[in-house]
């Protein structure tokens, strides 16, 4: 370093190189308006597409837990004829498992497998209903991820990272393009199955402005806990009082400069509309019994997999971006023959009543339905008197399965391949972020450009990673 800079103060050098601040200045004001954000940004504005977008919104449906894609989806008969024996050593060389050994015996798949549809696609006797619409999906045989333990993969599937604490993939969408509605949120959460490992990491808004997080919703009752007035409280008394609150956090922003004071406001003004809205969006009076019973919708329902689905299609129509169902239950490391099946009774009508409710309103070509969960599982069994386990599978990181159905997406068709054991994928390997690139892509954002600074670094949803499949969308 040069000796006098060395030793020169803060304040000379300030004051010496205004011309330069004021080029740093004004490169950071470009950056914000094509894409580097800034805590300033505007709440909700929509910051525009990169070029046209195939998909208005996004629907995931992530199974947590991670489902045999063995016994769903990826048939090999290779795995029937090594019952028992051990997979050769050259093909597990440097694994780690999370619960077994590397040289466990084989484990064959636990249904019988048929071809269906024009596309021939492949899949278990567990997925009927998904067997009636395989010519409007595509499925991805080949998808592999960095992490084998559940809670970092499932927060590396919904952030981009394993660690908490980065922004969601449902955040980045609201940050990125803005929602379609005012009264609604533009990422909403729905839950059924029990507990997630990754929790609200995975749809948390990280160092985006709070505004963009994921809202959850319940699946019965008010779909947010004290979202109506309490007895004596009317609109207009409200609305006053909501109208002084927020001139107390204007004043209070205007001295401080606190950008987290705007998301507080905008969350009391959500709040407000959301009380209007809610209430029909959750009143499933007006759907016809045909609807209700092709979901497997029952009067009693309080928040399953199937109410789940019906309800994301009508936040669909309601203008929601990014609608995300996480279905817990899906870690069989004992039983999953018993596991696969149960999960499949739970969850199979849905995600094919979804499909054909969509295309049927006109809605899937521009709605990206996704199916997957963290990773997959093993070839070989997972068994252990010691955990009370036996016909299990352990996670498998190295291979699994998603599909995505409508969204620009290219319909009936099978990308990637894994070896005759569904160990590694041996064609058209798919990364993580590559799916996330490609989601982004049919939303009309280029994933390398929506970008946010955060602590002097520039952020993005796919690190310095991901590619679009070019096979799914081209």
């Amino acid at each position: 370093m040069n000796k006098n800079l060395k030793q020169q103060t803060r304040r000379q050098l300030f004051g010496q190189c205004g011309i330069g601040l004021g080029k740093v200045a004004l490169a950071s004001m470009f950056a914000s308006e094509f894409g580097a954000g800034s805590a300033q940004a505007a709440p909700m504005q929509a910051r525009g597409f990169h070029y046209p977008p195939r998909a208005k919104r996004v629907i995931y449906l992530f199974m947590a837990g991670a489902p045999s894609q063995l016994d769903l989806f990826d048939y090999k008969p290779k795995l029937v004829e090594l019952e028992g024996q051990s997979i050769p050593p050259s093909v597990i060389a440097g694994q780690r498992y999370a619960f077994i050994q590397p040289d466990a015996a084989v484990l064959s798949p636990r249904f019988k497998f048929a071809k269906h549809g024009q596309s021939g696609a492949e899949l278990s006797e567990m997925l009927p209903h998904l067997s009636e619409v395989v010519d409007d999906v595509s499925f991805i045989k080949s998808v592999h991820t960095d992490q084998f333990n559940h809670s970092p993969a499932q927060i590396f599937v919904n952030t981009g990272s394993p660690i908490p604490g980065r922004p969601s993939m449902g955040s980045w969408l609201s940050y990125g393009i803005g929602s379609d509605t005012n009264d609604l949120p533009g990422f909403v959460v729905l839950k059924s199955g029990g507990n997630l490992s990754g929790g609200a990491s995975m749809w948390n808004a990280g160092f985006l402005p709070g505004e963009h997080q994921g809202v959850p919703l319940r699946g019965s009752g008010d779909p947010i806990l004290h979202v109506a007035n309490p007895e004596g409280i009317d609109r207009k008394t409200q609305r006053e009082t909501i109208d002084l609150i927020s001139k107390l956090n204007q004043r209070r922003f205007e001295q401080t400069g606190v950008d987290e004071i705007n998301t507080r406001i905008e969350s009391y003004e959500m709040a407000y509309r959301m009380q209007a809205r809610a209430p029909e969006l959750m009143d499933f009076s007006g759907e016809d019994q045909a609807t209700l019973e092709m979901y497997g919708v029952k009067p009693d329902d309080a928040g399953s997999f199937a109410k789940s689905c019906l309800l994301a299609r009508r936040l669909a129509e309601r203008g929601v971006r990014f609608i995300q169902l996480y279905h817990s239950g899906w870690d069989h490391h004992s039983n999953v023959e018993g596991g696969v099946r149960r999960q499949c009774k739970e969850t199979d009508q849905g995600c094919a009543a979804l499909i054909k409710d969509l295309k049927r309103r006109g809605m899937l070509e521009d709605t990206l339905v996704v199916w997957g969960g963290e990773f997959g599982r093993t070839p070989m069994v997972e068994s252990s008197g010691a955990l009370g386990r036996k016909m299990g599978r352990d996670h498998h990181p190295q291979a699994f399965t998603m599909w995505m159905a409508g969204g620009g997406v290219k319909a009936g068709q099978t990308i990637g391949a894994t070896d005759e054991l569904g160990f590694h994928p041996v064609q058209d390997a798919v990364h993580v972020h590559d799916i996330q690139a490609t989601i982004l892509n049919q939303l009309g954002i280029d994933h390398e450009r929506l970008t946010f600074t955060f602590a002097g670094r520039p952020y993005r949803l796919t690190d310095v990673h991901g590619h679009v499949i070019g096979k799914l969308v081209g």
